[in-house]
């Protein structure tokens, strides 16, 4: 029993009848499938609602306990574990609700529950108050699903049309409900509810709140009544009523009472029309294919008792509450009987039906045509439901078609009627009382009920039948297709009766005539036909004084009684002296004769409204002149009444254009003294007095007319200053100004003066469109004078709205008192013309605020002195009423009364849109909007209101303009529109905005800080944010998605677009995201359900989505909320099904079933689509463009250039062309041709103009399908690259990762690929191809680091290699199909190629020994390399030329890749195509030519000021590309062959050495820019480098190559000393020296002098100086990189830069050692090169075998005691030999530290985490870094360093041994010279004596040593050398052979030359 006792929180009365009520009117009206199985269930769930329709649940005792101590004891709430305790009050007011409703005292507290969950949806009610709406509401919910089932069923009347099951199921369940007591049931509770009790009940026990809540809640209850009334009224329109029910329905009737006016209640109304089709049974004529089935329900005829029953019940005595009423049965019983009798069933029920006669009688006793007019059409709900009408048809036309003799019988007694009145005046007696007016109520209930035909039906043609067969093509009537075929007999009896009581009409029933016909004249065709009735009823006639000899019913002789009586007025402008003498004349009419002419006035205008024809006839009918005589009239002393009619009936002439016009001169000319204006006199003086205003009313609803259908410019020309101003003056002076302060009898007049005038002014505005010519003041002649012109009326209108007018005041006055007025909610007289003239106010002020801008930008341009003041701030002036700056306030008050004032609603949003654009205003408006708290929730939850709004529907096609309903659900669509857009606009500005506010954040303290909940949650109002969230997580939950992506895509679309502002914007990202991620799931369920349908807005819709999606992971992975990323992640790349995750990770059953009904298609399948792919898919690459414009008159170019003109930027930022603008251009265009030929041939061009429209239109169309597609596809890639770069790299697997880039790059490849692509697209991929490619590349480089899958069997990685030949042919397919053009583009497929072949690429290796890598097998990179090559190659020539071409010319990023992805090439292509089709196609020479243009760009880079670096990264590009050529011999001889050097030696760039010091100043702050000294060195390296190539790629033909760069270094000479005496060595300069010593060590040589060719003598001793010098330079190098010295440069460069990292140190160890290295192996060749024999060789350094002085001693004062270098004199021996004892001791430093890196490398894994951290510093800069770094990424950084070190090592022992080597070859040929051949000179010359003795070195070869040695230099010599090179030096020697070159090389060079050098040393001494 506890569990039954359980509180459901969602109320039982009401949540689930909420359910139901949404199952049905899915499954039977919006049709949606997914409703359809649910429908079943529902109704089985909820039988027993139905058959005990709205009865309560009882109260108990039981239940009345259980909630007493739930304060005490908690309970048990549904869904909620445990139980809750309840406050006191809550269960007080559960009493009081129990009681009042006499409803269980659980339901009561499940109700007050409910209400305070709902309560945010209703501000400012109490839970209470909500409880009482829900009970209600919950009620409406059963009887409308009850009236839809009902609807749905099969029956006689009308069809849903539904499947066949469905309305099978709907019978079966309706019947079972009917047999159950349904009809008895409803009548009980039409009895039993009423809203004035049950208001007593709610009043007393204060369940009432504000005037909102009453009209709400008796809204509901009358609703409810309506609609049981209204399903009983649906079942007997379907299938009739038992015999019982029927008979209940009678006795309810007989006591229905009408209302104050006379009319039946719409309930009642429908209970009557229920009764009638009971009865009814003409359906039975209709030949419908189903007819048999119907006869064989209908119990009037299978019935007898039901006949006998009803017919006794109709035939009492007993009069009823209603007499009327009963007459109305009555009369529809016997029309009923009458049909039956003619039918052959109806024989068997003759007692019944002999009685239709006196049943009729009894009916017309009773005035049954009075009360159906009355009574019936009187109710308001009559005309809004079609088969009410349709039914009251068939009454009237059978009554008169079945019953001939009755109508007869009523025109005789009507004829007879006539006499007896006629002959009463002419007694003068009294009126006799036994006159019957039936005829005269049946004419006026045809004229009243035909006149109104609001669903467009035109059933008053079946009154007219065709006698001609008409010609008119724009009429086709119900039998017009069929003029010849005879029309149904009742049409004929119907079209007879008209005539008929046309003849001979008796004067009583002239006007009832007049009056039906006006009804049967609704409609264009019952138009036509009326007008032709009327023109043959008249006859030619003599012009007799007495009257007409026609009928009277005609147009003859209604227009000759026009005549006449403007004839008497006109006579009758009497002369006051001769009155007395002359007869008086016949001036006035009678007020019967006024009330035929207006009656006949009204039916003209009814004519001529609907028929254009009959208005072109009458006007143009050369006797009548009717437009004429009415002007005439209007000037002439008649009633006020009838000039209203008159004008009414010109104002339905003025429809066409072509009279419009002429009725305006006619206008001018009868009102030529406008002073005296006719309107004026009768407003002030006549209408005034008797407080009714018809008159003017009526003028301004013709200048309305006339305005809309034509307004001259020139309007009274000729008689005064032409234009539309006076009659603007007097409409706003005398009618607008004054109307609310005149006094009006009937209250409603007030609003329909205002409204007609507000009209016109609207029209006006609307059409005025601000011209330049507008502003300047034009003067034209008037009676010989010049008097200033006036301006058009909307150029006055605008004025006056943009000043603090009294027309401004009035306006916002009106819109304030709209607001009073429509917050009471009560009606009040005038009420629907109020809310026009409303209406035409706010479109005012917007049509001001769209025109405004163009309208101030022309006045400020014409320096007119108009002042005007922005409409945005005159309405932030005070409100007198108010006292408060509050206009815009109560303009956005309207969007509050958007449920009962759509349209006004729409405008404001509107307006509030425009001026929110204004940041000052936003700030105000927050303030304004939060000032009052009461104004500031009915503000909010107006914007809610309209975003919540259920009824909005998005429309593609045009509304048509009869269906109301639809045309108010658009408009509610586009004010949400409106309203996103407001808030779109203000999130763009600074806070604090209206969207903040309006979107819930905080506006008075940071929004950051705002924390959003769900609504009702710690008081947090409902705003706009849950609004839209609402909107969009509708259905979310569902299968099919979000609904309002397919019902509203554009809404959907902008929603989601304001999420993602809030997301992206920094103050309101965090809350938006925690609120989103926490109380939403925002983003999940909306991701799951991607993609959307392909249509432009769904498109836009995903790119906002996967835009915020992109945000999302990015915070979530900096936030580290691991588990929200993970779960996007997978949902988003996931290629395995699987379950959806519920919000908080619980699994049970919910989530199987979801899971079940979510993804049934994933049972068959194991894989399933990639989301992201999926995605991608439905982005359609295809875009068909409209074909070229066709134009025979216009010209294209021409065209074009006005289309082009007409572009703008729309809301959405797509440029598009204005269709508008553009049309009004064109017509201009047409309308400003001249003569005959034109006019001929307008309609042609008129045509043309509207293909060129459609044609823009598509373009348009095509355009936003563009910009939408590039946008989403730019969405995706952001999302793409945010899930590869942002996101934690360990949640997607590295195999996985491959993979995922596999399949996307491949489906990006295929889909830019399709031959239909649109290039728009292709930026956009190729950026996403880009960035897919680095990963993968990166991908792939980090799992070989982990050393995993570096040769599994598929290929080379996780990705298998056939996979990675694909993407290597789509890319190259990708980059040739862009052609010519998309330079840029290209770019990024460069960089992809570069990224794609660096996978290739080896990485770096451990340099152990040389020969281990010439035996080793191919690997898994070469196997790669080798294969991408034959697949480039296999592209040819295509993409060789595309490449070259880009690399020579275009755009500077992609020259500089495409020369990258050259390089690239070239280095694996073994073969050299590349190379030869560069050189063979000139690209080569051109690339080499280009040089000479970037020496002036390079210059420029070398000023003080910053420089754009672009030119230098193109050369170091070109640079890098010739180095890679030139390292082929045949790419360098065709180098030097195209002239490289020879270019290289015209730069100047080389010789502007810039001062290292002077450009200090100019430093670039951020470091990226370089220093003049590093960026010249960036340009002089890379050349040097290629010369080093060059001249080791060029063996064969070595001298040329040497010679023409030794021409360069002579070039340049001065530049390469001074860098060689430079005494800067830092590392730049360290670099660049080992580069310039290592050509110079292969060029300055004598022999290359020789090879270059005939060179004279002169130039040959230029150049040998110029070597001499160098060589000089060189040696003098040596000292400043030995031992000490060395050591301390490198001090000296830690010193400078302390936080350089241990690399550069290295590096700069590397580049000392490579001088050296260079300068020995100079040496070497210097004394090779001289002579192979020692005698005859040079000497370069002294015989002085000490090491040099100061090198170790006292070091300190080393700088300053000694200059650095003395270039004067030669180096010593002692310096060779000092050399060589650093570099052997170098060498085992070296040894050693390789051989320990190598160890380490090999036992990684056991190296301690202290000494892994150490290898990191190396790399990791900063000493926070190391520590973030994770284990597994520090060993591979510390595996990476240890590879560099021990390389580094390896080049270090390189040069180690090579300068051991050379120093060892030096030292031995000197010591052979000095030692053996060498003859000294005196002894006291010795060169230690201090002078420099020194002379050339290369003097003529017959002196060829040092001069001047002495033999003590010599002894010197000897004693320091065995000195030096002794024991330890030599076993030293040794080892280093033995270590090392023994391993690289088999010859003993070491040995050798130690045996001989010891061999000398010990010679000499013997």
């Amino acid at each position: 029993m506890a569990a039954q006792m359980a509180v459901n929180s969602g109320a039982s009365l009401w949540r689930p009848l909420k359910e139901l009520w949404e199952t049905v009117d899915g499954a039977l009206l919006k049709r949606q499938s997914e409703s359809v199985h649910l429908l079943d269930l529902q109704l089985k769930k909820h039988k027993p609602h139905f058959l005990s329709l709205f009865k309560n649940p009882p109260k108990s005792a039981e239940q009345r306990e259980k909630v007493r101590k739930a304060s005490t004891d908690g309970i048990a709430i549904q869904g909620q574990q445990g139980s809750r305790l309840l406050p006191e009050q809550l269960l007080t007011e559960a009493f009081i609700l129990s009681d009042l409703f006499d409803i269980g005292e659980l339901a009561a507290l499940e109700l007050l529950l409910a209400g305070e969950q709902q309560q945010p949806y209703f501000p400012g009610l109490t839970r209470g108050l909500v409880a009482v709406l829900l009970y209600w509401d919950g009620k409406l919910c059963v009887a409308n699903s009850l009236q839809t089932l009902i609807q749905s069923r099969h029956g006689k009347t009308f069809t849903l049309n539904l499947s066949v099951e469905l309305v099978a199921l709907t019978t079966r369940f309706t019947d079972e409900l009917m047999s159950q007591g349904l009809t008895k049931r409803i009548l009980n509770l039409m009895s039993e509810i009423s809203v004035t009790r049950e208001f007593e009940k709610l009043q007393k026990e204060r369940g009432l709140g504000n005037e909102k809540h009453r009209k709400e809640v008796s809204y509901l209850i009358n609703e409810c009544r309506q609609v049981l009334a209204d399903s009983l009224f649906s079942w007997t329109c379907q299938s009739p009523l038992t015999k019982d029910d029927t008979l209940a329905l009678i006795s309810h009737l007989e006591t229905v009472t009408a209302q104050a006016d006379g009319s039946l209640h719409s309930v009642n109304l429908a209970l009557v029309m229920a009764l009638l089709y009971c009865l009814d049974v003409s359906f039975v004529e209709q030949g419908t294919e189903d007819r048999e089935d119907l006869l064989q329900a209908l119990p009037l005829l299978t019935e007898r008792q039901y006949v006998g029953a009803v017919h006794s019940r109709l035939m009492a005595d007993q009069p009823w509450r209603l007499p009327g009423l009963q007459a109305v049965c009555r009369l529809a019983w016997a029309l009923s009987l009458r049909v039956l009798s003619q039918l052959p069933q109806g024989s068997a029920l003759v007692e019944f039906t002999e009685a239709d006669e006196a049943l009729t009688d009894q009916a017309l006793l009773g005035d049954v045509f009075l009360f159906i007019k009355e009574g019936m059409l009187g109710c308001e709900s009559f005309a809004h439901e079609e088969f009410y009408i349709r039914r009251l048809h068939s009454l009237i036309t059978d009554f008169l078609a079945l019953m001939p003799m009755k109508v007869k019988q009523l025109r005789n007694r009507a004829d007879e009627d006539a006499r007896l009145v006629h002959m009463s005046l002419q007694m003068d007696s009294e009126l006799p009382s036994s006159l019957r007016k039936d005829l005269e109520h049946l004419m006026n209930l045809i004229g009243e009920f035909y006149s109104k035909d609001s669903f467009g039906l035109e059933l008053g043609l079946e009154f007219w039948c065709p006698t001609e067969s008409l010609q008119h093509t724009s009429l086709q009537g119900s039998y017009l297709g069929m003029a010849l075929q005879r029309p149904p007999h009742k049409q004929v009896v119907l079209s007879k009766f008209v005539r008929q009581m046309g003849d001979l009409l008796p004067s009583t029933l002239y006007i009832s005539y007049l009056h039906m016909l006006k009804g049967l004249a609704n409609g264009p065709q019952c138009a036509h036909y009326c007008f032709s009735l009327l023109k043959t009823n008249g006859t030619t006639h003599s012009d007799n004084i007495q009257g007409v000899s026609g009928s009277p019913v005609s147009w003859e002789h209604f227009f000759h009684s026009l005549m006449l009586y403007h004839e008497n007025l006109r006579r009758d402008l009497p002369n006051p002296d001769a009155v007395q003498y002359r007869h008086p004349p016949l001036r006035g009419i009678t007020q019967r004769e006024l009330e035929g002419l207006t009656s006949f006035l009204q039916l003209l205008t009814k004519i001529i409204s609907w028929s254009e024809n009959a208005r072109l006839a009458l006007c143009e009918h050369p006797q009548w002149t009717p437009v004429i005589v009415m002007l005439g009239l209007l000037q002439c002393s008649v009633p006020p009444v009838l000039k209203a009619e008159l004008l009414n009936c010109l104002a339905a002439f003025g429809k066409s254009p072509e009279i419009a016009a002429s009725l305006w001169q006619s206008l001018e000319y009868t009102q030529v003294t406008l002073k005296n204006m006719t309107e004026d006199v009768e407003l002030n003086e006549i209408e005034s007095s008797c407080e009714e205003y018809p008159l003017t009313r009526s003028f301004c609803h013709l200048i309305s007319t006339l305005v809309e259908s034509s307004l001259p410019v020139n309007l009274g020309a000729g008689l005064r200053v032409p234009g539309f101003q006076p009659y603007l003056n007097f409409l706003r002076d005398s009618v607008f100004l004054p109307f609310p302060t005149r006094a009006y009898r009937r209250p409603e007049e007030k609003w329909e003066v205002a409204d007609s005038v507000l009209e016109v002014f609207h029209k006006l505005l609307r059409d005025y469109e601000p011209h330049p010519s507008d502003f300047v003041q034009e003067m034209v002649e008037l009676q010989g004078e010049q008097v200033p012109a006036h301006k058009p009326p909307g150029h006055s209108i605008m004025f006056h709205l943009l000043n603090d007018s009294p027309t401004l005041a009035l306006c916002l006055s009106l819109l304030e008192e709209g607001v009073r007025q429509l917050d009471t909610y009560a009606p009040f007289p005038g009420k629907k013309h109020l809310e026009s003239a409303v209406l035409h106010c706010l479109c005012l002020f917007d049509l001001v605020l769209q025109k405004e801008a163009v309208f101030m930008d022309l006045l400020r341009e014409s320096q007119d002195s108009m002042l005007v003041s922005p409409l945005e701030q005159l309405l932030q002036g005070v409100s007198p009423q108010t006292r408060r700056a509050d206009h815009i306030v109560t303009i956005a008050r309207f969007l509050y009364h958007n449920s009962s004032d759509p349209e006004a609603a729409f405008q404001s949003a509107k307006i509030l849109r425009r001026v929110a654009i204004y940041p000052n205003i936003q700030i105000r408006l927050v303030g304004d909007f939060t000032h009052d708290q009461t104004v500031s929730v009915k503000l909010m939850a107006g914007f809610v209101q309209c975003l919540d709004n259920e009824d909005a529907e998005e429309v593609t096609e045009k509304v048509d303009e009869s269906d109301e309903q639809r045309r108010l659900a658009t408009v509610r669509h586009e004010t949400q529109i409106h309203i996103l857009n407001l808030l779109i606009t203000s999130l763009e500005l600074k806070a604090p905005n209206l969207a903040l506010y309006l979107l819930g954040y905080e506006v008075k303290k940071p929004v950051g800080s705002t924390n959003l909940q769900d609504p009702g949650v710690l008081g947090c109002p409902r705003s706009c944010l849950h609004a839209i969230l609402s909107l969009l997580q509708k259905g979310t939950e569902k299968r099919s998605g979000p609904v309002l992506t397919q019902q509203a895509p554009h809404l959907a679309e902008l929603c989601y677009q304001v999420i993602y502002q809030l997301c992206a914007c920094p103050d309101t990202s965090e809350p938006t995201m925690r609120y989103l991620r926490t109380s939403q799931d925002f983003l999940f369920s909306h991701l799951q359900h991607l993609p959307f349908s392909n249509q432009i807005a769904s498109l836009s819709q995903m790119s906002w989505l996967m835009k915020t999606a992109a945000i999302e992971l990015r915070v979530t992975s900096l936030n580290r909320q691991r588990s929200h990323t993970q779960r996007l992640v997978s949902l988003l790349l996931d290629d395995q099904p699987h379950p959806q995750h519920t919000a908080d990770g619980e699994s049970g059953m919910e989530e199987e079933n979801r899971s079940v009904s979510g993804f049934l298609h994933f049972d068959t399948v194991s894989k399933v689509r990639r989301k992201l792919l999926s995605v991608l898919d439905a982005i359609d690459f295809s875009q068909t463009m409209p074909e070229l414009l066709q134009l025979d008159f216009f010209e294209r170019t021409q065209i074009e250039q006005v289309i082009s003109n007409c572009e703008h930027v729309n809301e959405q930022g797509h440029n598009v062309c204005n269709v508008k603008l553009l049309h009004r251009v064109l017509v201009a265009e047409v309308n400003a041709l001249q003569g005959m030929a034109a006019i001929g041939q307008r309609p042609m061009l008129m045509e043309e103009v509207n293909s060129i429209l459609q044609h823009v239109v598509e373009r348009n169309v095509v355009r936003r399908s563009l910009t939408a597609k590039r946008h989403v596809l730019q969405s995706w890639r952001n999302l793409v690259e945010t899930l590869l770069t942002a996101c934690p790299a360990d949640l997607i697997p590295a195999d996985d990762r491959q993979l995922i880039i596999r399949d996307l790059l491949l489906d990006l490849h295929d889909k830019v690929l399709s031959k239909d692509a649109a290039g728009e697209l292709m930026p956009i991929v190729a950026g996403a191809v880009f960035t897919l490619t680095a990963h993968l590349s990166q991908s792939v480089l980090s799992e070989q680091q982990q050393g995993l899958g570096l040769e599994t069997s598929s290929g080379f990685a996780s990705i298998a290699n056939s996979a990675l030949h694909l993407i290597l042919r789509k890319l190259l397919d990708f980059i040739l199909c862009t052609g010519g053009g998309y330079q840029r583009l290209r770019a990024h497929l460069y960089g992809s190629l570069l990224y794609y072949l660096q996978i290739a690429q080896k990485p770096d290796e451990p340099d152990t020994a040389m020969w281990e890598r010439l035996t080793a097998p191919e690997d898994g990179f070469s196997k790669l390399q080798r294969e991408n090559l034959a697949i480039i190659e296999s592209y040819g020539k295509s993409l060789m030329e595309v490449v070259c071409r880009d690399a020579c010319d275009g755009h500077e990023f992609s020259r500089m890749l495409a020369l990258a992805v050259l390089d690239r090439i070239l280095s694996i292509d073994r073969q050299n195509q590349w190379l030869l089709y560069a050189c063979n196609s000139g690209y080569l020479r051109s690339l080499v030519e280009s040089l000479r243009q970037d020496d002036v760009a390079l210059q420029s880079l070398l000023t003080p000021q910053l420089p754009l670096l672009k030119p230098l990264y193109i050369y170091e590009s070109k640079m890098a590309l010739l180095t890679r050529v030139a390292k082929t011999s045949q790419g360098a001889v065709e180098l030097l062959r195209c002239g490289l050097v020879a270019h290289l030696i015209e730069c100047q760039v080389f010789d502007m050495v810039p001062d290292s010091d002077a450009h200090r100043v100019m430093r670039d702050g951020s470091g990226f820019i370089p220093s003049p000294m590093d960026r010249y060195r960036q340009i002089l390296i890379p050349t040097l480098r290629l010369f080093q190539v060059i001249l080791t790629s060029t063996t064969m033909n070595h001298q040329q190559g040497a010679a023409q760069v030794l021409q360069w270094l002579i070039v340049h000479a001065d530049t390469i000393q001074s860098l060689l005496r430079s005494h800067d060595l830092s590392m730049g300069a360290l670099q660049v020296l080992s580069l310039v010593t290592g050509i110079i060590s292969k060029t300055a040589l004598p022999g290359v002098l020789q090879a270059g060719g005939d060179v004279n003598s002169a130039a040959i001793m230029e150049f040998q100086g110029h070597i001499n010098r160098f060589q000089r330079l060189c040696l003098s190098l040596l000292s400043c990189l030995v031992g000490s010295e060395r050591e301390r440069l490198l001090k000296q460069a830690e010193i400078a830069s302390p936080g350089e990292s241990a690399e550069r140190r290295e590096d700069m160890e590397v580049a000392m050692q490579q001088v050296c290295a260079n300068i020995m192996e100079y040496c070497q060749t210097l004394l090779l090169q001289s002579s192979t024999q020692a005698q005859f060789s040079i000497c370069l350094f002294t015989p002085v075998g000490s090491e040099p002085a100061g090198r170790d001693g006292g070091r300190t004062d080393l700088s300053s005691s000694l200059p650095l270098m003395n270039y004067s004199r030669a180096p010593s021996l002692g310096l060779v030999l000092y050399l060589l004892k650093t570099s052997t001791a170098d060498f085992f430093r070296f040894h050693q530290s390789h051989r320990q890196s190598l160890d380490k490398l090999q036992n990684l894994d056991q190296l301690p985490p202290e000494e892994l951290k150490e290898l990191c510093h190396g790399l990791v800069s900063g000493s926070g870094g190391v520590e973030k770094i994770s284990s597994v990424h520090r060993s591979l950084l510390a595996k990476r360093r240890l590879v560099q070190l021990i390389n580094n090592r390896a080049k270090l022992l390189a040069l180690c041994s090579y300068v051991v080597e050379t120093c060892l070859f030096v030292l031995w040929r000197h010591l052979e010279y000095y030692l053996l051949h060498c003859t000294p000179t005196d002894p006291k010359d010795s060169l230690l004596s201090g002078a420099s003795l020194v002379r050339s070195h290369l003097q003529a070869s017959a002196s060829r040593g040092l001069s001047r040695v002495s033999q003590q230099d010599l002894d010197l010599l000897k004693s320091d050398m065995v000195a030096g090179f002794g024991e330890v030096l030599q076993r030293k020697l040794l080892e280093v052979e033995g270590l090392y070159s023994q391993v690289r090389s088999r010859y003993t060079f070491i040995q050798a030359l130690v045996r001989r050098i010891r061999g000398l040393l010990q010679h000499t001494k013997s």
